[in-house]
C-alpha cells in the first residue's frame, strides 16, 4: 500500500531539490527515499524504477527551464531575445545546478516534446535574424552550444580564477553570438 502523501510528483520534486544539493549524478534511490521518509521499495509504488525517476526529473527540469525561457523571451527580439534566453539558461544553471544537469540527460520518448520546446524557443530568437529556414537547425545547435558550454564551464569553476569577471565575458560571448547570427554564412 502506498504511503499517504507520497506521489510520483512529490518524488520528482524531492529528487530535483536533492539533485540541486548533492548533484544529479550523485542522486540515488535511497537518498530520495530518505528525503520523503519512506523505504526505497516504497518508491516503486509510484515510479517504474530509479531510471524512470531520473527521466521524470529530467522532464520536470526541462519543462521548468522552458517556462523560464519563454517568460524571459516575451516581447523581445534580436540581441535582447538572445540575451534573455541565454540568461535564463545561465541563471537556471547557477541557481538549480542539479536540475540543470538533469536537462542534459536523455528523456523518455514520451517527453521528447518537452525537449523540443527548447528548440522552439531558440527558433523564436532566430526570428530576429535573417536566416534561411534550412540554416536554422545549425544556428539552434550553435546557440545551444554557446549557452550550455558557457554555463557548464562556469559551473565547474572554469572562469573563477582570472579577471575580468565571468559576467563581462558572458556579455562578450553574447555579442559574438549576435554578430555570428547576423553574418551567418551562406550554405555550401
Amino acid at each position: 500500500m502506498a504511503r499517504a502523501g507520497v506521489t510520483a510528483e512529490r518524488l520528482v520534486r524531492a529528487g530535483a531539490e536533492l539533485a540541486d544539493e548533492i548533484g544529479f549524478d550523485r542522486l540515488t534511490a535511497s537518498e530520495v527515499a530518505r528525503r520523503v521518509g519512506v523505504k526505497v521499495a516504497s518508491l516503486y509504488s509510484h515510479v517504474a524504477g530509479f531510471d524512470d525517476l531520473r527521466a521524470r526529473i529530467s522532464a520536470f527540469a526541462l519543462a521548468e527551464l522552458a517556462d523560464l525561457g519563454a517568460a524571459a523571451l516575451a516581447g523581445r527580439s534580436g540581441r535582447d531575445a538572445l540575451a534573455a534566453l541565454g540568461g535564463a539558461y545561465r541563471d537556471y544553471a547557477r541557481h538549480c545546478p542539479g536540475r540543470y544537469a538533469a536537462t542534459r540527460s536523455r528523456v523518455a520518448p514520451e517527453d521528447v516534446a518537452t525537449g523540443r520546446r527548447h528548440s522552439d524557443l531558440a527558433r523564436a530568437v532566430l526570428r530576429g535574424y535573417d536566416l534561411p529556414e534550412a540554416e536554422q537547425v545549425h544556428a539552434v545547435r550553435f546557440m545551444g552550444s554557446v549557452f550550455h558550454g558557457y554555463a557548464e564551464l562556469e559551473l565547474a569553476g572554469g572562469f573563477g580564477h582570472s579577471e575580468p569577471d565571468s559576467g563581462t565575458s558572458w556579455q562578450r560571448a553574447l555579442d559574438a553570438l549576435d554578430a555570428a547570427l547576423r553574418a551567418w554564412p551562406a550554405p555550401r
